[in-house]
């Protein structure tokens, strides 16, 4: 069987859609979502999707990049770019599915559909790699199981896949049915059914029965029986059915699980028999997920023995991209557990954000398992890297040697991962940022330790898709319009500082905004281009900050006479930002000023107001509702004033995290995003709707076993009355883990277990009592993530989230996390 091919005109045939076509005959081989993700332009559409943002917004983007084939639901813009090809459809979206509907059905071959709360994704990496060496496999790339990633999942099925593994993942009630279409699983597997994406659904029963669509037609049905409880036993879908457990009967019912020197040794009766397996974890949720996995091999027909062998070479599926300090100014993005085009191009992306250094390094071993001619895959790997303006390639393997010709920029090559390790000393890594992409079997781990620097134990790991997740929900509270301007002052609240202004830069906020000019002198050295407001200006900077082209906040006439003072007599409509106190009287201007402000501003040629904006003192408490509607209108009333002297409307803004939430009249032409951002919004109950950000987390250094009445720490004040153990962990107060922690009042996660400080915290250590818990030097001690939350530490010690954020400090490592 060939490959499908699909014209324009095959396209619009198959979508019904009405057509304005330059030339019906391009073949389309790509399906572009995304303006900034655009391999090959000439053979790629782009569906105009309507989500968070309106997908028409980025026709220019797009073509810009070349793309001129276009699926959208806006005619006007037919008669904007004359020389493209664009299809008119009801719905992007239905219209993106209904085409991989078409594709899917092209083909007959078999499919495992994975769904549940959590665990899909592993359960997916895992499968492909215990059936690998039996089928050619196509799978969803990373976590891409909605309803715009499972259509572009299904696209990149081939005439040589014998085998489809995709994941599914539905938010709310009505969403599974379509995607029961696209993927027409055969097999389906439920890992699991938690609280996870739990908002969209009244009851775990509606949530379950929802999810179980994606079955109804599937001839086999692997589950757990404790996960089904909600849905009667001949409502379950699958011609047949295979049920596993570790608490009741089933067709693989697990009786024994024993850690075993980092691995798990599981015993189970099957078929009245006894079998077993090892699995190279031990964490409770790689044990649920192999067991899954061990459940499929046996239901597909793999022997016990077959089922041994394979689940005990299972290796760690890094599902996160790492951004980490490199040694000579470098940045490295780990990535050095997996290699295939679907997950490097989506790591190119992310290498693309970064703009703190203007060289970009690829080192990348040979693919393995493609199922693909040795020529055509490093013909489009060199296209790919090409297409993502990669400067160096580093390529590792005898196989991706062998065609270095293709590759039109700087590159090296080595047969194997030892002989880059030899000649490393040699080789010239400086200010580049350098993506790390390898094959397992190459160990490129130890090529990330060499690039990357010695990390402090204690590390605070940031989730950027979390960010991501949270900026896309304020976005969908702001209306049409209205822009978001984020906060990044202060380290961007503990988090990092270009880091984090790459990814807002790259999803496309209005606006940033620092407190000191050195901060935002970092950022554009760092290579970021929006605009910048900068809330502290000093007079003393004002050189620099013209030179990097901040945008000071203007709140006395004192300020605003010597900013215009510093400026040239060249400079023409330098922008600013107008502060007035509306009633948190920190900063700003007072009715009372307005007259003489009008005046300067009326005869200064050398500034431009950006925007006139305030600050609201207790948008998050109803008791303070009353308040919080006078600052509104008395804020309109001095802005308006202000409006009406000047030659142009600036932006107006108020609205802050709190605001954005409860108060939506106060949105006006534009929002300030902080702490919102970063997982916190008082306004919110539990903070519903936002993501966790940020993990922080230390390694246990000794443990020690104390008599009764021994003490810890400095002063004596941690006594241990019955005797116990106790364990030191690399983190104290020079880290950021504020003495008020001390002697019980702070907990941290041990081995599951929440576990108390014992003792005063020292400078650099901290002391837990872990009486009756296993624990070694070594182990992972969590001092705050998405279950011990930064909420509890705030409130154990009677401060806000701000506070245990911003004093994080620098000497501990910040390790980025990108999906």
């Amino acid at each position: 069987m060939q490959n499908p091919i699909y014209t324009l005109a095959k396209i619009a045939e198959i979508l019904n859609a009405d057509t304005k076509l330059v030339d019906g005959e391009v073949v389309i081989q790509y399906l572009v979502i995304d303006s900034r993700s655009v391999l090959v332009p000439e053979n790629s559409i782009f569906f105009a999707l309507s989500s968070h943002r309106d997908g028409h917004e980025f026709i220019k983007d797009a073509y810009s990049k070349d793309i001129r084939n276009f699926v959208i639901t806006e005619a006007k813009y037919v008669h904007q770019y004359p020389d493209c090809n664009f299809l008119l459809a009801d719905d992007a979206l239905a219209a993106l599915q209904q085409l991989s509907i078409y594709h899917r059905n092209q083909f007959q071959f078999k499919t495992i559909g994975i769904t549940g709360s959590n665990g899909k994704t592993i359960v997916k990496e895992w499968l492909y790699q215990l059936l690998a060496a039996d089928f050619n496999i196509v799978k969803s790339p990373k976590s891409y199981n909605s309803q715009i990633g499972v259509p572009l999942s299904v696209w990149q099925i081939e005439a040589d896949d014998t085998l489809g593994i995709f994941e599914a993942g539905i938010s709310a009630v009505n969403e599974m049915q379509r995607l029961a279409e696209i993927i027409q699983p055969e097999i389906g597997i439920l890992t699991n059914i938690g609280e996870a994406h739990a908002e969209g659904f009244s009851s775990k029963k509606e949530k379950l029965t929802e999810k179980l669509k994606l079955f109804k037609d599937s001839d086999l049905f692997i589950y757990a029986p404790e996960y089904v409880t909600e849905v009667s036993a001949k409502d379950l879908p699958g011609k047949k059915k295979f049920s596993w457990s570790s608490k009741q009967v089933a067709d693989l019912q697990i009786t024994t699980v024993e850690p075993i020197e980092g691995n798990c040794y599981l015993r189970a009766i099957y078929q009245d028999t006894e079998i077993e397996c090892m699995l190279p974890f031990k964490d409770k949720a790689s044990i649920e997920n192999g067991m899954i996995c061990w459940a499929t091999l046996l239901a597909l027909g793999y022997t016990p023995e077959q089922a041994d062998l394979r689940l005990e070479k299972l290796s760690h599926v890094s599902m996160r991209l790492e951004l980490k300090n490199g040694i000579n100014q470098c940045s490295i993005i780990d990535d050095s557990y997996s290699a295939d085009i679907s997950s490097l191009a989506i790591a190119l992306d992310f290498l693309n954000q970064q703009n703190q250094h203007p060289k970009k390094t690829v080192i990348l071993s040979e693919l393995f398992e493609t199922g693909r001619d040795d020529l055509d895959l490093y013909t489009e790997i060199a296209e790919l890297l090409a297409q993502k303006k990669v400067n160096r390639l580093i390529g590792i393997g005898t196989h991706i040697s062998r065609y270095a010709d293709l590759f039109k920029f700087e590159t090296q090559f080595f047969d194997d991962t030892n002989a880059f390790v030899d000649a490393f000393p040699g080789l010239q890594f400086n200010h580049e940022t350098i993506l790390v992409k390898g094959a397992r079997r190459f160990e490129f781990g130890r090529i990330s330790k060499l690039l990357t620097q010695k990390i402090h134990d204690t590390v605070l790991e940031i989730d950027l898709n979390a960010m991501v997740g949270n900026l896309q929900f304020y976005r969908s509270k702001i209306k049409p319009g209205v822009k978001i301007m984020a906060m990044v002052k202060a380290f961007s609240y503990g988090s990092g500082s270009f880091e984090i202004a790459n990814l807002l830069q790259f999803h496309k906020v209005d606006y940033l905004a620092v407190a000191y000019a050195d901060e935002g002198i970092a950022l554009r050295k760092a290579g970021i281009t929006l605009p910048i407001m900068l809330m502290s200006p000093e007079e003393s900077a004002f050189e620099a900050i013209i030179k990097h082209r901040l945008e000071p906040e203007i709140y006395s006439i004192e300020i605003l006479n010597s900013f215009l003072n510093a400026l040239s007599d060249y400079d023409f409509d330098y922008p600013i930002h107008i502060k007035i106190d509306s009633g948190m009287h920190r900063l700003g201007f007072d009715q009372s000023e307005m007259d003489a402000l009008s005046a300067l501003l009326k005869d200064s040629a050398r500034v431009k107001v950006q925007s006139i904006f305030s600050h609201l003192v207790a948008s998050d408490a109803a008791e303070h509702d009353g308040f919080t509607g006078q600052q509104i209108v008395k804020f309109k009333s001095i802005a308006d004033q202000l409006v009406n002297t000047l030659a142009y409307k600036p932006l107006l803004h108020i609205s802050n995290t709190s605001g954005i939430s409860r108060w939506p009249e106060a949105q006006m032409d534009m929002v300030r995003l902080g702490i919102g951002l970063y997982g916190f919004d008082s306004a919110l109950a539990n903070n519903r709707g936002l993501q966790t950000v940020m993990v922080l987390k230390t390694t246990v250094t000794q443990v020690k076993n104390l008599e009764p009445g021994e003490t810890v720490g400095y002063s004596r004040k941690g006594v241990m009355q019955n005797g116990g153990k106790i364990a030191t962990v690399k983190i104290g107060y020079a880290d950021g883990y504020t003495r008020y922690f001390g002697n019980g009042v702070g907990r941290m996660l041990v081995n599951g277990h929440l576990v108390p400080v014992i003792g005063s915290i020292c400078m650099d250590m901290t002391m837990l009592d872990v009486t009756g818990i296993d624990v070694k030097p070594g182990d992972e001690a969590i001092v705050f993530n998405q279950e011990h939350t930064i909420m509890q530490l705030a409130k154990d010690i009677n401060t806000i989230p701000y506070e245990i954020l911003t004093n994080i400090s620098q000497r501990v490592k910040r390790v980025y996390f990108y999906e």
